[in-house]
């Protein structure tokens, strides 16, 4: 061994995050142009950015000039849009920079952080990186919480409790009724609101009673800037602070606040395609029910989950590939024979079932 035997050992062996492909890597690889690629495997909204956003960054003159550290501009944007003090918000470069941020502020070798699998791959990955100890439990065969196991876990070494709600790969929802329950232990508890606005539910109201309650949302799905990567936490105020303390100088970008801006303005606009994925929802679920050799799990994001039954799911990933459409795969159980298919434009729907039902002869 070279140089390489300085890394970290318990890093040595480390896989990464499996992130999703793009059109343009693939395109060579399965003879189709990256424009008539169908992506639906990275829950993005399809609809776009508002054109508010295309026309505000047009304008904007200052990509030469360092942004605001202190997000102050942004963060009291983001006050007004939430009802929530400043002193609550930090943004970061995509949501799950501020999950990487809230481990390391809180995670150190030999710490404990409680996950509920199958669930949002980061908070393993930060986790892992950051030396702590992953205690994983199990959810029930309908993906729902095993709340005794979960607060049977808590000891004096957990120093957090990750749950993404709704959840992803599995698109359900926790009762605000369970999230108390995990709120009770007096960990650190943070729910991952990600998919907020296509499932209506949130317990934000519950911060003004739980201290140790943290919220994560981000503008990647329901805006369409998954591309600027601009997400939002609402902390205590002290670990705010220290969270502000501890981020890379300038970890937001100076296209961020603007294209926030404009979405703010363009709500309407935004949450009309959202109610269209809503809807489109139904009808892939629908349509999914149809096919006899898959089993579709309810869901209140803008993806839905899929059991996999006549073939393998790696196989089934793959010939929807070479079709032209990237769907998301999982290899690790217990849904390593699922496939995740984002909520598309209706025309997505149909090409995907058409494949489906080719696939399925």
């Amino acid at each position: 061994m070279g140089i390489e035997k300085l890394i970290r050992k318990e890093l040595q062996s480390f896989g990464g995050y499996a992130a999703a492909a793009s059109p343009e890597t693939l395109a060579d690889k399965i003879g189709i142009a990256a424009p008539d690629i169908i992506k639906i495997d990275a829950n993005e909204n399809v609809y776009g950015a508002s054109p508010r956003v295309q026309r505000a960054l047009a304008k904007f003159n200052q990509f030469h000039i360092y942004p605001d550290d202190g997000q102050e501009s942004l963060r009291k944007m983001l006050a007004d849009f939430t009802g929530v003090d400043m002193k609550h918000i930090v943004a970061g470069s995509g949501s799950n920079q501020l999950i990487d941020l809230l481990v390391r502020l809180l995670v150190g070798p030999g710490d404990e952080v409680i996950n509920a699998t199958p669930t949002f791959g980061i908070y393993s990955f930060s986790t892992r990186l950051a030396g702590g100890k992953l205690v994983e439990i199990p959810r029930r065969e309908d993906f729902s919480l095993d709340l005794p196991a979960m607060t049977a876990a808590v000891n004096k070494k957990t120093k957090l409790i990750f749950l993404a709600n709704p959840n992803n790969p599995t698109g359900n929802l926790s009762a605000e009724k369970e999230i108390i329950t995990l709120l009770e232990t007096g960990v650190p508890v943070v729910v991952d609101e990600a998919y907020y606005e296509f499932s209506r539910m949130t317990v934000l109201p519950l911060m003004k009673t739980y201290e140790n309650l943290m919220l994560l949302r981000t503008f990647s799905k329901w805006a369409g800037l998954a591309g600027l990567r601009v997400g939002y936490g609402l902390f205590p105020p002290s670990i705010a602070d220290f969270i502000l303390r501890i981020k890379i100088p300038y970890n937001v970008n100076v296209a961020a606040p603007v294209a926030v801006a404009a979405s703010i303005k363009d709500r309407d606009y935004l949450m009309r395609s959202v109610e269209l994925m809503i809807e489109e929802r139904a009808r892939l679920f629908s349509g999914l029910r149809k096919i006899k050799w898959l089993q579709p799990y309810p869901s209140q994001a803008n993806f839905i989950l899929c059991r996999v039954r006549k073939i393998a799911a790696p196989q089934l990933h793959q010939k929807l590939q070479d079709k032209g459409i990237l769907v998301r795969y999982y290899n690790q159980a217990p849904i390593q024979d699922c496939i995740r298919f984002s909520v598309g434009k209706p025309e997505h729907t149909d090409a995907l079932l058409k494949a489906l039902r080719e696939i399925g002869g």
